[in-house]
């Protein structure tokens, strides 16, 4: 049974999204941590990230770079913390999030509902960022 995020992927399920090139995309989440919590997800449904191939692991963490370059000058955070978890989905998803602490990564906080147009300006500010910076990936709302 496919996952939560590849049905994200194939648009049987609404995402917003940052990001998307034909081995990972980028999706705002819909419990963020803090304004700006992006996820990066292979297409590859893959449960635990050192079960990936190297080249998709290195192509992952170079999309998680740029778009976090994108985050920091999105939101000006003290830094953008990065995070692998995988817990709550089979699927290996890198967390971006801009933090001004630790604290800001506990997911205990996590956001419980967000209004869709706060996650689309949300993205809106990301994707400008990505284009600022000469970033060209395809991308926009999908679902």
């Amino acid at each position: 049974m496919a996952t939560i995020f590849t049905r994200i992927i194939e648009g049987e399920l609404p995402g917003t999204f940052v990001w998307r090139d034909d081995t990972c995309v980028a999706f705002m989440s819909i419990n963020p941590l803090q304004p700006g919590h992006t996820l990066v997800v292979p297409v590859a449904e893959v449960d635990h990230w050192i079960d990936l191939d190297p080249a998709t692991t290195a192509h992952l963490f170079d999309v998680s770079r740029r778009i976090s370059r994108a985050i920091d000058r999105a939101f000006n955070p003290v830094k953008v913390g990065l995070m692998i978890a995988g817990l709550e989905v089979p699927h290996t998803h890198v967390h971006l999030v801009p933090i001004r602490g630790v604290h800001d990564l506990d997911f205990a906080n996590a956001a419980k509902s967000v209004d869709p147009a706060e996650l689309e300006a949300a993205a809106e500010h990301i994707r400008r960022a990505l284009a600022e910076l000469g970033e060209t990936p395809e991308a926009g709302s999908a679902g």
